[in-house]
């Protein structure tokens, strides 16, 4: 790591302390970022992260669509749904890179000294820093948010930073805290992430509270107005503490940030085209292939592009319940998967756009392949009677027919060895005499015809199956009470996970309303297996740990694996302007600009309209 006094590279190691013993502040040099692995990318003293534009103009407005509706600002407790755009509001202590795999630089922290055993980790705040009211931010403000966060938000923050131990103002300025011995090596970034909030505010208020309030951050931007179910507005801070600070110079240029409310994807289109949002993030092939012939796109206003991902693609799937009965059996998980037909979605609704999903940590060095390495053995063996045989002895991605009669009939006899037989058309359980039925939960009509295609298909297995649509509010009671068959869920992934597995797979959060362990995972282990990947104290055994819990959570059948797109696909009237190449790992939106002179022409055109 990089000694901000000196500019030297200097190894972290035994020589600064003790084995086991943690080193003392003063022995740590102070500095300027952190990596998960490797060095920073950028060194002390840079000016500002490569795909920033300092000399970027600021002015416009960029209005988006939010589907469903919203009834919070708070973004961080169990209770109420929050609007879009809420971070906008917060600083957080440290700030990622996009260009880079994982590597955090310094934003309301100026400098951080990590514990050559990251036994502990400081972080020294910018005396400028300033919440919206002009208040400073303080370290009590931090441990406020730490301990506000982990006791009364959302279980995903207990999750997230359980490894801490405890958190300590040094003083006014400088922060402390001590890490168990986990040895998750992400730790100290990740608390990094962690929004802070200011204390004084939150003095005489209820935090757990659905509250409208235009809340009190320290970020670059302000809550501007609030209209519960119909919009949000946020404006750029003029005077925002941070503009100057590296990680921010050239970044949060546009003024007004909207997100307008509709009911559902359909319409919101309606609107974009008709001028009345700015852009548009389309997750339809369909629409993507067809929906964008209208004459501001053929005139030239309106553009669509393509922005490649560089992060793993992660699991967007069918997720079944565990806490049903029904789903207990991994046979009836699998046969369930065999009557899932891509290549006829692919071909008749997306237009050849997508890729067929296999793996957790699809398209990175973290994917299952083949027959278990050495490596993967060596964490997989110990667990070995609690596996099925074939994470041992088949290959991954597994060898299952793609035309669909070969499938159903290997279904159909997954299912007679569950002790299941079809009567009358019906899949009936032999034992209990009930009849086997799945429905799919959603918010959005336009994922109902995406999940006709399998329920006919499980209908010709005797599986009776519905798709309930239901508004977003009641959808997300459902999906925080666990009260739901099959939903689609989503697991991202980046390129370093780490702690966030947890709340993915975590027996302690299998019950615990509100997390995401949608699945309802209470698997040993797994939870073993996450327990290694988060220890990895290299990139090759993060990869293993990666590798042997992907084939586990594949051979397990636990969900139904949809379809994957490397790229982000971007409608939006032409008045943006960005620095190009874009950042290689995740798309930034805060650096781009609105471009003053095509800006006023095409906000003139979408008035007229």
């Amino acid at each position: 790591m990089r000694c901000l006094a000196t500019g030297t590279w200097l190894i972290l190691g035994a020589l600064l302390a003790a084995p086991g013993q943690a080193a003392e502040p003063s022995e740590v040099p102070t500095v300027h970022a952190l990596a998960l692995y490797g060095a920073p990318g950028l060194p002390d003293g840079y000016d500002h992260l490569p795909y920033a534009n300092p000399e970027a103009p600021k002015g416009g407005s960029l209005i988006r669509a939010a589907v469903g509706s919203y009834d919070s600002t708070n973004p961080f407790i169990v209770r109420g749904t929050p609007a879009s755009g809420l971070t906008l509001v917060y600083d957080t202590l440290l700030e990622a890179n996009a260009d880079e795999p994982f590597t955090m630089y310094g934003l309301l922290a100026g400098g951080i000294r990590l514990d050559p055993d990251r036994r502990w980790v400081e972080f020294d705040l910018r005396p400028a820093a300033r919440f919206h009211d002009g208040e400073p931010v303080e370290a009590s403000d931090v441990v406020f948010s730490f301990e506000t966060l982990t006791q009364k938000g959302q279980p995903f923050y207990g999750a997230y930073y359980s490894d801490v131990t405890s958190v300590t103002a040094v003083d006014q300025d400088t922060v402390r805290f001590e890490l168990g011995e986990s040895e998750s090596r992400e730790l100290p970034l990740i608390l990094g992430q962690m929004p802070i909030l200011p204390q004084h505010y939150w003095a005489e208020r209820d935090f757990t509270a659905v509250t409208r309030d235009a809340l009190l951050g320290s970020g670059p931007y302000r809550i501007a107005e609030v209209d519960p179910g119909r919009r949000i507005v946020y404006e750029r801070v003029p005077d925002y503490w941070g503009k100057d600070v590296p990680v921010n110079r050239g970044r949060h240029n546009i003024d007004r940030l909207v997100f307008d409310y509709y009911r559902d994807q359909t319409v919101a289109l309606e609107a974009f085209k008709a001028g009345n949002l700015d852009m548009r993030m389309e997750n339809s092939a369909s629409n993507w292939a067809t929906a964008y012939d209208f004459p501001a796109l053929n005139n030239g206003f309106v553009t669509q592009l393509t922005v490649p991902d560089g992060q793993p693609a992660g699991m967007q799937a069918y997720v079944m319940n565990l806490r049903r009965a029904k789903f207990q059996d991994r046979k009836v998980r699998q046969a369930i998967n065999l009557a899932f037909d891509f290549p006829w979605l692919n071909k008749n609704l997306f237009y050849g756009a997508y890729e067929r999903t296999d793996s957790y940590f699809e398209n990175s060095e973290m994917e299952a392949t083949g027959l278990p390495s050495e490596a993967e053995l060596a964490l997989l063996e110990p667990h070995r009677d609690e596996l099925p045989e074939a994470v041992f002895s088949e290959s991954l991605p597994m060898a299952t027919p793609e035309a669909m009669r070969p499938r159903l009939s290997e279904a159909l006899a997954l299912l007679r060895d569950a002790g299941y037989e079809a009567r009358d058309g019906a899949m009936i359980n032999t034992e209990t005499g009930a009849p086997l039925s799945v429905e799919i939960l959603l918010y959005s009509t336009q994922f109902e015809r995406i999940a006709q295609p399998l329920l006919r298909n499980l209908k010709r297995l005797g599986i009776d199956g519905n798709v309930r649509t239901v508004d977003v509010n009641q959808y997300l009671n459902r999906l925080r009470s666990f009260d739901f068959d099959i939903v689609v869920g989503s697991f991202p992934q980046s390129a370093n996970p780490g702690n966030e597995q947890r709340d993915f797979w975590g027996s302690e959060y299998a019950d615990q309303p509100q997390s995401r362990n949608l699945i309802g995972l209470a698997d040993p282990t797994i939870d073993d297996l996450v327990d290694r990947l988060i220890a990895a104290d290299s990139r090759v055994a993060l990869d293993t740990a990666a590798q042997a819990l992907d084939r586990v959570l594949r051979w397990g059948f636990y969900v139904i694996p949809q379809f994957h797109l490397s790229a982000h696909r971007i409608a939006l009237w032409d008045k943006f302007a960005w620095q190009e190449p874009f950042p290689r790992y995740t798309l930034d939106l805060e650096a781009w600009w609105v471009d003053p002179d095509r800006g006023a022409d095409i906000e003139s055109r979408q008035r007229s309209r």
